[in-house]
């Protein structure tokens, strides 16, 4: 079947491109919801419904939903699709308007809160490797399939709090266009209460933890003796918002560049682990340095490329875009991959072949690093009021030109001196910006950037 959660995130790459595609893949997805808000975590592509084998339980897959939306309509400005209306696990009799689907996504994860009142993990999250309630003694059982042992309600997602922040504050854009305005003040409540979890419940001193186990411990914290840091929270709950002003998301960088980092990418945790810990489940039965256990895994590289340009640091950003971009690594012959194509994951520190490229063609990473070049680093992306340029990319990288089709219009950018802030004007007039309307079929702009 096809991933709910990772075909959501490929919309970043194509709801420019193929923009009717993208609609019927979105009103395929939202049909495999269920009223509660939660999904199937797969659904077949010929049948277009769920795949009962795997089922639901997945509690960040809503969140995906909600993602996936705002991006085809900050692109297309296709505000109807709010308005259509999809069933519930592809029933007819339970249909209701897009944008219902995703009330219940946001229902579905405010509603399922552990004791710190971050997100119940459920099944997994993000890394289905990441078993917090399975328990699992009998060796080749599958993971995602068996049983959850216990009730579900202690084992928590530091990643989907982080994920809640970046996703919901665009369903209160969405519900104020709509008319909805008391759930937008709602849902606005709900994510500065969640933030304020991540920075407390969620924060390890250095960086963000990754979750809390089925007993309520902590798991990717300087407490543990083995996977004391985690690659996902420290980009998607800066991404999300939570430290900027703080000053931790600018700790958890600089744990992520000490503790993680290395010449081929960032590593999805360390130190890895030497033993399977039943508590965690999948992700330490892999050998050191492969797969979820230590590789550098290219899906969520992008978040803290993302997460670093939004922090300022964009020498640090662009360098990190490069180490897991294969066309950088074409003459390695270590890495080994082809060089047009992204590897799910390369081989981390601890592996015995370290460095080596595995699994091309096997990856939720191209959309991710292709926005996180284009929207980010170059700094064009789309906004529900029009296109926002933002460049990203240091002041080394020299000046750059990007065409962008944008809503019927035609932009021509030019960026001159991109680091640090500066100013800019469309045809040939200031302009405050960063967004820009789409005002006509061809459009000027240009950004100049400090000399200094």
């Amino acid at each position: 079947g096809m991933g709910f959660r990772d075909s959501n995130q490929d919309l970043l790459g194509i709801v420019g491109r193929e923009p009717a595609r993208a609609r019927e893949r979105i009103l395929d997805l939202a049909a495999t919801q269920f009223p509660d808000g939660s999904a199937y975590h797969q659904f077949q592509p010929l049948t277009k419904r769920g795949n009962h084998d795997l089922g639901t339980g997945f509690n960040d897959d809503p969140l995906w939903l909600v993602v996936g939306v705002s991006e085809y309509v900050k692109e297309t400005g296709d505000w109807a699709i709010l308005d259509e209306p999809v069933p519930y696990d592809n029933d007819p009799a339970l249909a209701a308007p897009l944008l219902d689907h995703l009330v219940a996504s946001y229902r579905h994860v405010s509603a399922n809160l552990g004791p710190h009142g971050l997100p119940l993990i459920g099944r997994a999250d993000w890394n289905d490797c990441l078993n917090l309630n399975c328990f699992s003694t009998e060796p080749g059982e599958s993971f995602q399939t068996t049983q959850s042992q216990g009730d579900g309600q202690t084992a928590e997602s530091v990643f989907i709090a982080g994920l809640f922040c970046l996703a919901i504050p665009d369903l209160a854009h969405l519900l104020r266009v709509a008319g909805r305005a008391e759930l937008a003040v709602e849902t606005d409540a709900a994510v500065a209460a969640m933030r304020g979890r991540v920075e407390t419940a969620g924060w390890d001193g250095a960086w963000f933890r990754r979750a809390y186990d089925a007993f309520g411990g902590p798991v990717g914290s300087a407490h543990n003796d083995e996977g004391q840091i985690y690659i996902e929270p420290q980009g998607m709950c800066v991404m999300g918002g939570a430290g900027l002003e703080s000053g931790q998301a600018r700790q958890a960088l600089e744990s992520v560049e000490s503790r993680l980092t290395s010449q081929y990418g960032i590593a999805i945790l360390a130190p890895a682990y030497t033993r399977y810990h039943l508590e965690l489940g999948e992700i330490s039965s892999y050998p050191p340095g492969y797969k979820e256990n230590g590789g550098i895994f290219c899906h969520n590289n992008p978040w803290v490329i993302i997460a670093e340009t939004m922090a300022g640091s964009r020498d640090r950003a662009l360098s990190l875009f490069q180490r897991i971009t294969g066309s950088y690594r074409a003459d390695d012959a270590v890495y080994g991959l082809e060089p047009y194509v992204y590897a799910q994951m390369v081989a981390g520190p601890d592996a015995v072949r370290y460095g080596e490229a595995k699994n091309s063609w096997l990856t939720g990473t191209a959309a991710w690093c292709y926005y996180a070049a284009t929207a980010w680093l170059l700094g064009v992306r789309a906004g529900f009021d029009g296109l926002i340029i933002e460049p990203g990319l240091p002041a080394s990288f020299g000046n750059y030109e990007v065409t962008r089709q944008y809503r019927g219009a035609t932009y021509h950018i030019a960026v001159e001196n991109p680091g640090g802030a500066g100013t800019l004007t469309v045809d040939g007039e200031p302009w405050a910006g960063p967004v820009l309307a789409a005002p006509g079929t061809t459009v000027e702009a240009r950004w100049a950037g400090r000399t200094s």
